[in-house]
């Protein structure tokens, strides 16, 4: 049932013309494709915005961050396997979904999903020139520069597919073990932040409402079942490993998000100081010195990067169909990630009232295309190929909806506020 027009089908064809995909196991091919969705779905979520909120949220109110980290983890929970589930197993992409059930709502969240796409990429993009700044000292402008040819490389290359489940695994791999490192590094209070967590001195609802917002709204919701779908990873006969890879992706998800607030928290529990232009890099300066600095300009890198190829990967994939082929659909990321460089390098820096106005937009864009998610778990069996819909799944997936609607509620005050601004 694979579609025609995915990069991993590039790579088929290219190795058919060769003689060499008779040599590889189709397995091979299926389980790398689906390790791929899963941390791609992973670092889209952690990227340099994530590690930016975790810092200055941790030294805000300590250790009871951890009880935000665990409600977004629960409620990434609740999102993302409902609709790894309903994509995976109809086998279309959100915005396919959306116009097969009302005609127009798919375009209506494509162009909120590639605006704010966009802006997001610039702030991605920016990511990448801090990142290489603290890990080689180079001009930031010269880093993202160099930063987006990486990325346009991998959607250039013959087995585009192939070469971006491999650099999102390996990247979330070198994240979360430097990570690792740090936090250990930094020995952190792990058992007052699990009881936090479960029995947090404060909750900040404003918090909570951000992170959730920065880490399961707009394209990030959508980024790896939008990869297994591309690959032909769907149908009911793969309903149960499509809801295995959804949990280990969140698992994966939350691991990095423990572990990178751990690293912090160690270090504010310390008493360090931190400065407010670059609070991250000083935390993990302070905890392993210079060697440290050089490891969180390798994270953040690797983050970012990340973030801009699957925030490049799902907006176009917005914008395109399972009929585009694979080579249009990959110029068009490419000319994407150029025209995000090019906003990036005229405006200096990251433009701060857009990213907070497509911060507010990713409150809308997740009530809109999960209800589509929900209706179609709940009415549309016809649409999921006869496939029987786990209640308990529905059930959960209906209280994540309903909290994403008061999300919503709260993102058009702060559009509101925003324009009156």
């Amino acid at each position: 049932m694979a579609s025609s027009d995915t990069p991993a089908n590039v790579g088929r064809r290219d190795d058919n013309s060769d003689g060499a995909a008779a040599k590889k196991p189709a397995s091979t091919s299926a389980s790398g494709t689906v390790l791929g969705a899963m941390f791609l779905m992973a670092t889209s979520a952690v990227g340099p915005g994530f590690i930016t909120q975790t810092t200055s949220f941790t030294v805000q109110i300590g250790a009871a961050f951890a009880f935000a980290i665990l409600v977004s983890i629960l409620v990434d929970f609740a999102v993302q396997m409902n609709v790894w589930r309903v994509l995976g197993v109809a086998g279309m992409r959100a915005n396919e979904l959306a116009n097969t059930v009302l005609p127009g709502l798919g375009w209506v969240l494509a162009g909120l999903v590639f605006f704010g796409g966009a802006v997001f990429n610039i702030g991605n993009i920016s990511g990448t020139g801090l990142g290489t700044d603290a890990m080689l000292g180079l001009e930031p402008r010269t880093g993202a520069v160099i930063s987006c040819v990486v990325a346009i490389a991998i959607f250039l290359i013959k087995r585009a597919g192939a070469a971006l489940d491999r650099i999102v695994v390996v990247l979330g791999f070198v994240m979360i073990g430097l990570t690792i490192y740090v936090a250990v590094t930094s020995s952190p209070p792990v058992g007052e932040a699990m009881t936090q967590a479960v029995l947090p001195d404060t909750i900040d609802v404003v918090i909570i409402t951000t992170l959730i917002g920065g880490t399961v709204g707009g394209y990030i919701t959508y980024a790896g079942a939008h990869r297994l779908v591309d690959a032909g990873q769907t149908g009911p006969e793969h309903a149960s490993s499509i809801a295995r890879s959804s949990v280990m992706g969140i698992i994966v998800t939350g691991i990095m998000r423990a572990v990178l607030f751990l690293a912090i928290l160690g270090v504010v529990h310390a008493g360090a100081a931190l400065g407010e232009d670059n609070a991250a890099a000083d935390a993990f300066q302070f905890a392993a010195g210079e060697v440290g600095l050089r490891m969180f300009g390798i994270i953040f890198w690797a983050a970012a990067l990340t973030s801009v190829i699957g925030a490049s990967y799902t907006t176009v994939s917005f914008i395109t169909t399972q009929k585009t082929t694979p080579r249009t659909r990959n110029y068009l990321t490419v000319g994407f990630i150029v025209a995000c460089l090019a906003l990036f390098l005229l405006l200096g820096k990251a433009p701060t009232t857009l990213l907070i106005f497509a911060g507010a937009l990713n409150g809308i864009i997740l009530p809109i295309g999960f209800t589509v998610i929900v209706y179609v778990a709940w009415r549309r069996r016809d649409l999921l190929h006869g496939y029987q819909y786990p209640t308990w799944l529905l059930i959960v997936g209906v209280l994540a909806w309903l909290l994403t609607l008061w999300l919503g509620v709260e993102s058009i005050g702060g559009l509101q506020d925003l324009w009156n601004a």
